[in-house]
């Protein structure tokens, strides 16, 4: 088996800024991920009014405690619905992603209706056959 040897070095100064424009992307990434979960939890009054629980909720209580939620298609209908990407809200009202039920890993799907009321667009079904 060949040996292949790195040519990167940590201590370069381009290896610096490098990681240092990745942490601001993922930063950026984890920004937009977090808009739709405050888009969704604005409606956490409505329902436990109604006596449910939020989509988050339901996949949460779903998933085994402490172990990893890998969610999946996260930036799906980012800038198709409303192409400013200062309001546009990702993910397709949608939560997906892998976890574990009784030790299984399983693929998880659950509709979030905290956004658009779980109205279903194209990038939904997209992201749905994704899954």
């Amino acid at each position: 088996m060949a040996i292949f040897q790195s040519k990167i070095s940590p201590a370069s100064e381009s290896f610096a800024k490098n990681r240092t424009d990745m942490v601001g992307l993922v930063e950026q990434l984890r920004a937009f991920e977090k808009r739709a979960e405050t888009a969704s939890e604005k409606r956490r009054q409505r329902f436990h009014e109604r006596g449910q629980l939020t989509p988050r909720e339901r996949v949460s209580h779903l998933l085994d405690p402490g172990m990893p939620f890998l969610e999946l298609y996260n930036m799906t209908n980012f800038l198709v619905e409303d192409a400013n990407p200062e309001r546009s809200i990702p993910g397709a009202s949608t939560i997906c992603g892998i976890g574990f039920i009784n030790g299984v890993r399983t693929m998880i799907t659950a509709n979030d209706s905290g956004i658009n009321a779980g109205a279903s667009t194209p990038m939904s079904v997209v992201k749905a056959l994704g899954a």
